[in-house]
């Protein structure tokens, strides 16, 4: 036997280029993935007039693009340019540049100094003349966030002159400690700037009138500082001196006042005291206004510093919250004890609401638990809204009413351990007393506000109907009386209520509300909800068509229906997808836009003009941005993601319709090699979670797995992967997942080209379940891979999910795992859909990955299920990445991962020799020495 032996750089530059008539496209290999690019932060000026996006790869350096809209050829790339906003005014778009990654890289690996490594830079790219302005050394910048044209640019602390920089004949002067650094406040337009020296932190009001700054101390005096300055003039205002800590800085809505926290108290005091400080920028005065002494806030509490803070939007009232008196026990302040003497113990107790690891996974949300009061700013009076009994006061983003909604589930938090669908009593908390109304209770939805204030309106899962409660009349309203179509998910298929498919909110004035069934939407009148009209016309039903509204306005309240009705559209049946118009009044049906065999997604408008960018993909057609109108009569390709993907040997994807054992029609999707030959035999993998046919255009970047299969690196290879939809009885998941994907594996099989005796599947998670359960069931497969399997659900029954801290009961009884019930009402489903009670029956060699650091499945049955296989003699290995996750996050984890797959995969299902971590093993004493990554051969 010779053992051929590669490292992992050999590995990742393996690239296969087949030599005919020509040179045709190569493969993906494992090399790729680094380079391969994805386009985020599309944005629009206000005015329409240009557009800028971000490019990254994977790995390394990516780049900013500006265009003119207009003229979008016109581009202006700034390398490694990220974090870029465009300024209200539409003249200038500013950001940072970071970094060139394999200098950071390099100076890592050099062990260089966190104060020595390179820093940020800035950029600020001005519109009219296209000039471009880079700023070195840069912390961070702002600008306002609807007015106004000024930046604001915080730097790195000035580097101490080194001594050989230093004039030898005078004493170099020892810099001051301070953590202020310079920032430059600049007008973009008239030019005014202003330079403030030791600058801690920074902030514009949304108006860009006033800029709020706070200076750091220096050396050991006290003088810090928060001081507000009026840009048109540059006069500075005093907020407060001499205190140890500023925070929570904010202005009103129209920049009439500023209010911030402060304490004097050392920054290591345990919980040190903050007062809360309100000032007039207009007559230029500061006041305290709150502190633990003041009358009205709850009884034992003290302003907290983890509360935000929120005006009403007519500036007459300032949101605020305050947390209990810190309590010291003897026992934590008893100096006597030593550390290694204390006890440290969790106690389960039956009575509490929430389980111990559920309480450890909140502690530090608790710890910081506060209770929202109102100070009224013209009378000086507070009012407490939140008590330690109903304490989930929830505010609106703009608040306009004398009112908001509270709600307690406090009353069924215990069975929470089981049922995630409690209930809560809702009630409706005055802002002018603080007194609170019951509105119901034991609600199973999520109310919100009507925009005008009128209703409450959600939907209430206990019996599948949309409610309303007018708050003048105090009266509920059911809102779906008059629809005839179901309001829940017609799809769901656990042994919970089903859910909604939402609403798109209130017309102007609360005249009435959008519903959506699963195809159409529904206007209801609250006033006369059994003349519910159908404003789509029953299209969307009629033609397999998910009808839903695009919001354009980002700052919308409520739905203006004098505006177009802009109608995303998707096809259920054929997958395509787009836009159509609507009619509010329901008189004409949708009229189709742009409607093709694409995804589309990032619908975004300019706020003052008509045009609009959107992205566009296939699984072939990377998700570019196209810049367009409302009428979306001409797209235009404006950025060119993955050039190199046309060297490439990439793939296609079609529908598969199949039937179910059941004779339920389902449909997957079968992605096929780009050089597919209909007369050759293919291996196929098949990958499966539940539902996916529906994502038949989205596009998969070949990136190195998390988890699963990633199947353009498959497809690429001159494999075929079949993603099949699962439609589930309750009781039966098992079951389920065979009578679903089974069928459709035959399907493929019946076309001809599918290599019978090289199938393997692979999933994670819920599909990692379903991989372990139908190896027990078939042997058609030749390989499997299965990542973070559940196998014995009676001892994952009773498992905590360590990443919440919740009970696994509610996922057997309600949801995913779908038995229905408890382990004690219905053990035979229990035993009967669990893998592991069945392992002698498994004939097929196995990779499963299961982490010792899952949050979701219990890590101990991935080590069941491999020791059931070892003791029965059955090829299987398991993967177990340290301190990981359920699924991988760091990308040195990823690749190991996508080797190993391929090397498993390619071994059974293609012959190729097996690589050494199969055949050897990986010994403890070479852990970290060796990848074993090298094939062994005969």
């Amino acid at each position: 036997m010779i053992k051929q032996k590669f490292t992992l750089l050999a590995i990742l530059a393996i690239c296969i280029v087949q030599v005919g008539f020509g040179q045709q496209k190569r493969a993906l290999t494992h090399a790729d993935y680094d380079g391969w690019e994805s386009l985020s932060s599309a944005r629009i000026t206000a005015d329409g007039k240009w557009v800028g996006y971000s490019i990254s790869p994977q790995e390394g350096d990516g780049r900013l693009e500006l265009m003119p809209y207009k003229s979008p050829t016109t581009k202006t790339v700034i390398p490694r340019g990220s974090g870029f906003l465009f300024s209200p005014a539409n003249t200038f778009a500013i950001g940072k540049i970071v970094p060139q990654e394999d200098s950071v890289k390099l100076l890592k690996l050099k062990k260089t100094k966190k104060d020595e490594m390179p820093k940020d830079s800035l950029f600020i790219f001005d519109f009219a003349s296209g000039k471009l302005e880079k700023l070195a050394e840069v912390k961070s910048f702002s600008i306002p966030e609807k007015e106004g044209d000024w930046y604001a640019i915080h730097f790195e602390k000035e580097k101490p002159a080194k001594k050989d920089e230093a004039d030898s004949t005078a004493k170099a002067e020892k810099p001051k400690k301070t953590d202020g650094s310079k920032l430059l406040v600049k007008s973009y337009g008239s030019g005014k700037s202003y330079e403030i020296d030791r600058v801690k932190s920074f902030g514009f009001s949304d108006n860009g009138k006033f800029l709020q700054y706070e200076l750091a101390t220096e050396d050991t005096l006290n003088n810090a500082g928060l001081y507000l300055m009026e840009l048109s003039s540059g006069e500075k205002v005093t907020l407060s001196e001499g205190m140890t800590s500023y925070t929570r800085v904010k202005f009103s809505p129209e920049s009439s006042y500023v209010t911030f926290m402060a304490t004097a108290d050392s920054a290591k005091a345990e919980k040190p005291y903050h007062q809360l400080f309100l000032a007039d920028t207009k007559a230029k005065s500061v006041q305290e206004i709150v502190n633990a002494s003041t009358s009205g806030i709850l009884e034992n509490s003290r302003v907290s510093p983890d509360a935000s803070l929120a005006f009403s939007e007519d500036e007459s009232r300032l949101f605020f919250g305050v947390a209990d008196e810190y309590k010291e026990y003897d026992y934590e302040s008893d100096t006597t004890i030593l550390d290694e003497d204390r006890v440290s113990l969790d106690i389960w107790g039956w009575q509490d609401d929430e389980i111990q690891p559920m309480q450890l996974r909140r502690k530090s949300q608790e710890e910081k638990r506060s209770y929202l009061a109102i100070y009224e700013i013209k009378g000086g009076k507070v009012i407490q809204l939140e008590d330690r009994e109903i304490n989930n006061v929830s505010l609106p983003s703009k608040i306009k009413y004398d009112f908001a909604l509270a709600s307690t589930d406090k009353p069924y938090r215990r069975n929470y351990s089981w049922d995630i669908q409690i209930g809560r009593d809702l009630y409706l908390v005055d802002f002018a007393s603080g007194d609170k109304s019951l509105v119901a209770k034991n609600a199973t939805g999520y109310p919100s506000i009507s925009p005008e204030g009128n209703y409450l309106s959600w939907y209430e899962s206990a019996d599948s109907t949309w409610m309303a409660y007018d708050i003048a009349a105090k009266k509920m309203i059911n809102l779906s009386a008059g629809i005839p179509t179901s309001m829940y998910d017609e799809l769901h298929d656990s042994p919970s209520r089903p859910g909604s498919y939402g609403s798109a909110g209130w017309l102007a004035d609360d005249a009435a509300i959008l519903i959506y069934d699963r195809f159409d939407i529904w206007k209801v009148d609250p006033r006369n909800p059994g003349n519910a009209v159908n404003i789509t016309k029953g299209e969307g039903r009629a033609k397999n068509i998910v009808f839903r509204r695009q919001t354009i306005d980002r700052d919308e309240e409520s739905i203006d229906p004098s505006e177009t009705l802009i109608l995303s559209a998707f096809n259920e049946v054929s997958k395509d997808s787009g836009f159509f118009t609507g009619d509010f009044e329901g008189k004409n049906a949708p009229k189709q836009v742009l409607f093709t065999a694409h995804d589309y997604n990032g619908l975004t408008k300019a706020e003052d003009s008509d045009e609009v960018l959107v992205r566009r993909s296939t699984y072939q057609d990377n998700p570019d941005l196209y810049l367009t109108d409302l009428s979306m009569k001409n797209l235009t390709k404006v950025s060119n993601l993955n050039p190199q993907q046309s060297n490439v040997n990439w793939g296609s994807v079609e529908l598969v319709n199949y039937l179910a054992n059941d004779g339920t029609p389902l449909q997957g999707l079968l992605y096929k090699p780009e050089n597919f030959d209909p007369n050759k035999k293919y291996p196929m993998m098949v990958y499966f979670y539940e539902r996916s046919s529906d994502g038949m255009h989205r596009y998969r970047s070949p990136a190195p797995s998390a988890s699963t299969i990633n199947i353009p690196y498959f497809v690429s290879n001159d494999y075929l992967v079949l993603v099949p939809d699962i439609k589930y009885d309750l009781g039966l998941p098992g079951p389920s997942a065979y009578n679903c994907i089974i069928p459709a594996v035959q399907e493929v099989m019946a076309m001809g080209f599918v290599d019978a005796d090289n199938m393997a599947i692979q999933g994670q998670s819920w599909g990692g379940y379903q991989v372990a359960y139908l190896i027990t069931q078939t042997n058609m497969f030749k390989a499997a891979g299965a990542g973070a399997p559940v196998v014995n659900m009676t001892s994952a029954y009773g498992g905590i999910r360590w990443g919440t801290g919740m009970s696994r009961m509610f996922q057997y009884e309600q949801t995913q795992s779908r038995i229905g019930g408890t382990l004690w009402d219905k053990p035979l489903y229990y035993i009967e859909n669990s893998p592991l009670f069945f392992m002698d029956r498994v004939k097929t060699p196995v990779l499963i990955m299961h982490n010792d650091e899952d949050g979701a499945v219990p890590w101990y049955q991935g080590i069941e299920m491999f020791m059931a296989l070892k003791r029965l003699n059955s090829p299987a290995w398991l993967l177990q990445y340290n301190g990981e996750d359920h699924n991988l996050r760091q990308r040195k984890n990823r690749k190991d991962l996508s080797i190993r797959l391929s090397q498993f995969f390619d071994h059974y299902l293609k012959g190729a020799p097996a690589p050494l971590w199969m055949t050897e093993g990986l010994p403890a004493v070479e852990k970290g020495r060796t990848l074993k990554y090298g094939l062994e051969e005969n």
